[in-house]
């Protein structure tokens, strides 16, 4: 019996490692109840209604159906503001490295997508250069990505 017990432990904390590997620190993911079109609409509405820009889209599943590759629904939105920028780099011109804030949107197997997203605390975080001034513009970014987020995947 030891051994099976000893196995299962071993398996359980294999689970539990690659799990925290799976979801970094910060990382926020939401299930929606809509479609991967109609998530990605629903985003690009939500960053404009909350007052920020969409600084580029990139979509790995539109470049693979150019080559021919058929994989789901994968598109990643940056989001910034140009007074945001001019803060950060006020306060840490590394912390520049980390903009714009990446929203993610995954079509799921179910028909259904999600989103995930780093809040902005944690993306500047590692910055410590930027003291109090970078942590605060973080705090106000993490409120704004939280209301982006739940707009876009109400029901």
């Amino acid at each position: 019996m030891k051994p099976v017990a000893g196995s299962v432990l071993a398996l359980l904390a294999a689970l539990w490692i690659t799990a925290a590997q799976a979801a970094p620190e910060g990382l926020r993911i939401l299930e929606s109840p809509h479609s991967f079109a109609a998530l990605e609409k629903r985003v690009a509405e939500a960053i404009k209604d909350n007052g920020m820009l969409r600084v580029f889209k990139a979509s790995a599943s539109k470049a693979a159906k150019g080559r021919g590759v058929t994989i789901p629904g994968d598109s990643v939105y940056g989001v910034y503001r140009n007074d945001f920028a001019v803060r950060m780099i006020t306060a840490s011109q590394l912390a520049g490295t980390e903009a714009p804030i990446l929203i993610h949107v995954m079509e799921q197997t179910d028909g259904t997508a999600h989103l995930a997203y780093k809040t902005p605390s944690s993306v500047f975080a590692p910055y410590t250069d930027g003291g109090e001034a970078l942590q605060e513009m973080a705090r106000e970014l993490d409120a704004i990505f939280a209301r982006i987020a739940e707009q876009a995947v109400a029901p």
